[in-house]
């Protein structure tokens, strides 16, 4: 059983490796694909085993993801906030540094993620039927205060009625109709928008250097250790929104400069994207509530797993991670130094046609369709210059309707 658990958790690294570095292949595609073969291809294969795949997929994914963000400007949903302070360092010749600081971060959350398990198995599930039917309404709040805290209120609240409108039609497509409906309304509004706009800025990529990253890392994770469970408890909340009351609660003092302040906040977008992932398997556990497409498709393949599971899962976690940052380390030296070699304009290019390609497979013509829709859309809402989490309106708006009306 040992031998096939580090098996499939070093196939489920490779894959995370493939999703995470690219764009619009994302990790909850690959866990639908598995919950769909179950009964078929994979029926011989113990269930357990399939969800040590998704856990390393998911970890290693998450630390992977930042590389194609900061080197593309092609983020998914838990990594478009890397793209301001990442794509600045890469313009400087540092894009090495800011992929590994986003790397400390999240190896920093793997140890994180162990000392408030047990925590959290005391107070998590208490917590959640104490406030359970106050759900849409703290999301509410947590919506209508990152907008405030925007320079420019009045944009903000239009990207996120705008992009809410989006995702409650899009996701009230039919199935028949239209598969996967997230693929194509996530990839418009946070890939191929930022792609056409790098490609229309025509960014050059100067020789970029390796040198080691340096920052202070406390303030940073103790806003990532607040933040994320808070995120992984309450649905429609991701890592960019975990990041930005993370960022707040760790927020820069007097004498930080700029710098100083992009590099703490992508340690902590690091973290985040990391815990949130993490902390939602020990979510699936404590109240059988998902919280990710990684822990869906686990409860799909097992149920709900018991707690024996559950340190098995936070085992797998800590191997992945490890394992994940020393291969994000290898990879970001590699692309580092071959990046400027690169056509920008080209791999743009070329990234957004695997883009239409994947989109077209997965959801069909009426996908596309959304894709383009999305995607003009994502253009205007980045062009207002708001936090791009103001686009995750099209999750936080269909979930709180959700919520009213049918809890």
């Amino acid at each position: 059983m040992i031998i096939e658990i580090i098996l499939f958790s070093a196939a489920g690294i490779l894959a995370g490796i493939i999703t995470g570095l690219i764009p619009g292949l994302h990790i909850n595609l690959i866990g639908a694909l598995l919950v769909s073969a179950t009964s078929t291809f994979f029926l011989k294969i113990n269930p357990l085993y399939l969800a040590v795949f998704i856990v390393a997929m998911a970890i290693a994914h998450t630390f992977i993801d930042f590389i194609p963000s900061v080197f593309l400007g092609c983020p998914d949903t838990d990594t478009e906030l890397s793209i301001l302070p990442g794509h600045e360092m890469l313009k400087s010749g540092r894009g090495y540094e800011a992929v590994m600081l986003t790397a400390y971060g999240s190896l920093a959350a793997i140890f994180i993620l162990v000392l408030i398990f047990l925590p959290s198995v005391f107070l998590l599930e208490k917590l959640y039927l104490a406030i359970k039917k106050l759900i849409p309404y703290f999301l509410m709040i947590i919506s209508i205060f990152l907008i405030y805290i925007e320079k420019d209120r009045l944009s903000a609240a239009l990207v996120f009625s705008l992009t809410g409108f989006l995702g409650v039609s899009v996701l009230n497509f039919p199935e028949n109709i239209l598969n996967q409906p997230l693929l194509p309304l996530l990839t418009g509004l946070f890939g191929s928008s930022a792609l056409i706009i790098s490609m229309k800025s025509k960014v050059k990529i100067p020789l970029q250097l390796i040198t080691k990253p340096s920052t202070k890392v406390l303030r940073p994770m103790l806003g990532a250790a607040i933040a994320s469970p808070l995120c992984s408890f309450l649905p429609g909340l991701g890592s960019g929104q975990a990041a930005i009351i993370g960022h707040i609660v760790s927020r820069k003092r007097k004498e930080d400069n700029a710098e100083s302040n992009n590099k703490h906040f992508l340690v902590l977008l690091g973290a985040t994207n990391t815990l949130v992932m993490g902390f939602s398997f020990i979510t699936l556990y404590l109240i059988s509530k998902t919280r990710t497409g990684a822990a869906a498709a686990i409860k799909e393949i097992i149920g709900i797993p018991s707690m024996k599971i559950t340190i098995l899962i936070l085992f797998v976690i800590v191997i992945s991670g490890i394992v994940s940052f020393f291969i994000t380390d290898f990879l970001t030296k590699i692309i580092s130094r071959e990046i400027n070699k690169i056509d920008y304009f080209r791999i743009s290019l070329a990234t957004i046609l695997v883009l239409v390609f994947v989109v077209f497979a997965v959801s069909g013509v009426v996908g596309v369709i959304v894709l383009i829709v999305s995607t003009l859309t994502g253009i205007y809402c980045i062009s207002l210059k708001v936090r791009r989490t103001n686009m995750m309106g099209c999750l936080l708006i269909p979930t709180i309707w959700f919520y009213l009306i049918f809890t």
